[in-house]
């Protein structure tokens, strides 16, 4: 068996693209992965793709680690960003084929699985409802009694945790993102307003959640280490599972975890072991978001292993379609430091269709899924009915 063909293909997920990568070999078997940039370059990371297609055709498919390394010291020069997803993207689709083939789960190539089931976290709850309620067929966040019903339907779903950003609601809902060129200004300082804002927002959740569900707010690149801590001590009250930041300084997020009264997750935006051992050396963390589709399925078990050694738990980052749920919690099957899954409850309502399965939630846990590869394909004609405009 050696691989055929190596190509993507991608759909409009209403305020994204979703980007997938399909590997194929000579007898037809299909191995699927997906490596979606929301915030890069989809094209930029299609390309990367088409690029080092040519060290893999041709290929035994199964020497996936020996095909990373070869795609690796090609790119060494450009590490990481787009360059990685494209190599997770493709490890990840081989690795599929490999399981397919041998009839087992990647899970179990890897001596899993460790757990029957996985504890989920709520997504962008609210998030969503603010910035793209109209794709995704949900009620509008017009108000604080909104967030307050919201927080209703976490319990009444079974979820435990629920994760959010600073969100706005109102007439015209916002979700304020200036550390990604949004909202004005290139300071990120925490304003009295910011700081207003979420306190208000985390007090309708609670009115709703009646405490019986935690919360997690996601502050992404959003603030400076200064800001990073006054939020999490303005937050402390409301008992967060923990405080969500981004920085690309293994240092300075150690300094804003010693003085935050809230445990901070880190790591969504970190490639590879390189990537990830300052900051678990600095103590930077207290727990891991490791993206498995963009760092690749065998690296980032080499992550959750290291975190290990450090006594910290990991969660994967997934804000994608069903694949990459599926992906990731073949992952958490395989590991044995997982704290929670990410999953977007509101999304597309064609997302159901563009899996051959769908995850299997229960009470706020995922079902491992035990089909071959990752479990699921993705259904090309429902992929061609969404075009990228």
């Amino acid at each position: 068996m050696k691989v055929a063909s190596l190509e993507t293909l991608s759909c409009d997920a209403g305020w994204r693209p979703w980007l997938f990568v399909k590997a194929t070999t000579d007898d037809g078997l299909v191995g699927w992965s997906e490596v979606t940039d929301s915030h890069g370059s989809p094209r930029g990371l299609a390309g990367v793709v088409a690029d080092l297609a040519p060290l893999v055709v041709g290929r035994d498919p199964s020497a996936v680690e020996a095909i990373h390394w070869d795609l690796y010291r090609r790119t060494r020069q450009s590490p990481g960003s787009i360059v990685q997803k494209a190599i997770g993207g493709i490890e990840n689709a081989l690795l599929d084929l490999k399981g397919k083939a041998l009839g087992i789960s990647v899970a179990e190539l890897f001596g899993g699985p460790t757990r029957e089931t996985i504890p989920l976290y709520w997504s962008h709850c609210g998030t969503t409802r603010a910035r793209a309620w109209q794709v995704t067929g949900t009620a509008k966040l017009g108000s604080y009694e909104a967030v307050t019903a919201l927080g209703r339907e976490v319990v009444e779903r079974g979820y435990r945790a629920f994760k959010t950003n600073i969100v706005v609601p109102g007439a015209e809902p916002r979700v304020l993102m200036p550390g990604f060129g949004r909202d004005g200004g290139i300071d990120r300082n925490p304003t009295p307003e910011l700081l207003e804002s979420l306190t208000r927002l985390l007090e309708a959740f609670r009115e709703g959640t009646k405490g019986e569900a935690q919360p997690i707010v996601d502050l992404n690149f959003n603030l400076t280490t200064e800001g990073i801590v006054r939020i999490a001590r303005a937050l402390e009250p409301y008992d967060l599972v923990w405080l969500e930041v981004d920085s690309y300084d293994a240092a300075a997020l150690a300094h804003a975890r010693r003085r935050s009264p809230i445990p901070l997750c880190s790591g969504e935006n970190l490639y590879t072991l390189r990537g990830f051992r300052p900051y678990l050396e600095a103590g930077a963390m207290d727990v891991a978001s490791v993206d498995v589709i963009w760092n690749g399925f065998a690296q980032s078990l080499k992550i959750a292993a290291l975190a290990e050694t450090h006594e910290v738990a990991c969660a994967p980052h997934n804000y994608y379609s069903h694949l990459a749920t599926f992906i990731a919690a073949q992952w958490c099957a395989a590991i044995p430091n997982v704290r929670l899954l990410e999953v977007d409850v509101d999304d597309v309502p064609w997302r159901e269709e563009l899996t051959t399965a769908v995850p299997e939630i229960r009470d706020g846990e995922l079902a491992v899924p035990s089909g071959p590869g990752w479990g699921c394909d993705v259904r090309e004609d429902v992929l061609r009915a969404h075009p990228v405009s």
